[in-house]
């Protein structure tokens, strides 16, 4: 097992390798203490690790409650987050217990964001069930729900007490599934480490430990650099602002992984047009991105796109920041005028 500690606002555990899952009520208790343990999770994954879970929260003394919710990202609305908050209640969980987010992005985003708002914030674990969110969303204190306008415009940084990412929970992904996650590998490669990305030339699950590892480490540093994403957190977001709008206007039928590979190439051709990087480093990222069966392109036109995009959480009065690679390894930011958005996003075509 490996072990990366986040020193942040909260200094907490990121524990990773095989068979966590059985002992995770022993690394709950270490953390986060408490009597009750209420288990956030979703149709999916409930049948599949559920009751293992909470077999081994009671064995380490805890009473331990469960709230289902229908996979997928229409699931992160601000209903389910009230729901959630009322299950809270009515399970009379007090201040010093402990909420379990046990999936994916959705869910640890939604569990994550209900542990923040519940009696002004008790304490919270994740337990990732997806690649995407062993390497990124469990990691770094961010936690949102959606709203018509857009993604993750409802949210506040709230840091887990734990991370346990049992790299076994991920053998029963779909390859789509698992593809989302190897989008976001793919940006850590890009955003600052070349080795990484030559790495993951081999298929990820050959070194699956080692990567999930590196890409935490990565996180890791940037979080406590720029826990609230002030500056060098940004870099984060390659690929997201397009991809973002890319799933909203899809309706999420296009899973977040997905449109955030489209994101990166549009993002990066738009470099290359700006004389910021390479045609080769485009190819490099298209190259990569098609060995993960991941797409390079999308059928939403930029005047869509930039309509969406004027509406992210990223977007600052007039401007918007928007991450551009330099070479495999190195981004940059650049603050971007609204109204040069469309225009920009048309070279990324």
């Amino acid at each position: 097992m490996k072990k990366i500690t986040v020193k942040a606002s909260k200094t907490y555990d990121i524990h990773i390798g095989e068979g966590l899952l059985d002992k995770a009520g022993f690394y709950i208790r270490q953390a986060a203490g408490g009597n009750v343990a209420a288990i956030i999770t979703d149709d999916i994954v409930s049948p599949l690790y559920e009751r293992r879970l909470a077999g081994s929260l009671t064995g380490s003394g805890y009473r331990a409650v469960s709230h289902v919710i229908p996979n997928g990202e229409s699931s992160k609305n601000p209903e389910n987050l009230v729901t959630i908050l009322n299950f809270l209640a009515d399970k009379k969980l007090s201040r010093k217990d402990v909420v379990v987010a046990l999936g994916g992005g959705v869910v640890g985003d939604l569990a994550g964001f209900a542990a923040a708002c519940y009696m002004r914030g008790v304490r919270f674990v994740q337990i990732p069930t997806t690649l995407l969110a062993a390497i990124d969303s469990s990691v770094g204190g961010k936690t949102a729900v959606n709203l018509p306008a857009g993604k993750n415009l409802m949210g506040a940084f709230y840091q887990p007490d734990a991370v346990i990412c049992d790299v076994s929970l991920l053998s029963t992904l779909t390859e789509e599934v698992f593809a989302d996650g190897c989008a976001e590998v793919i940006k850590y490669g890009v955003i600052a480490d070349k080795e990484l990305f030559e790495l993951i030339k081999k298929p990820v699950r050959d070194n699956l430990i080692d990567v999930i590892t590196r890409c935490v480490e990565i996180k890791r540093g940037i979080v406590i650099e720029d826990e609230r994403e002030n500056s060098v957190r940004k870099l984060l977001n390659f690929g997201h602002t397009v991809g973002h709008a890319i799933e909203l206007l899809s309706e999420y039928r296009i899973p977040h992984g997905h449109a955030v590979a489209a994101g990166m190439a549009i993002e990066a051709a738009a470099a290359a047009k700006m004389k910021l990087c390479t045609a080769g480093c485009v190819d490099e990222i298209k190259k990569m991105l098609r060995l993960y069966n991941l797409p390079d392109s999308t059928n939403y036109s930029a005047s869509e796109l930039s309509d969406i995009c004027l509406s992210d959480k990223k977007r600052a009065g007039d401007s918007l920041t928007m991450i551009f690679p330099v070479e495999i390894g190195k981004c940059v930011l650049r603050e971007v005028p609204v109204n040069e958005l469309q225009s920009i996003l048309d070279l990324g075509a």
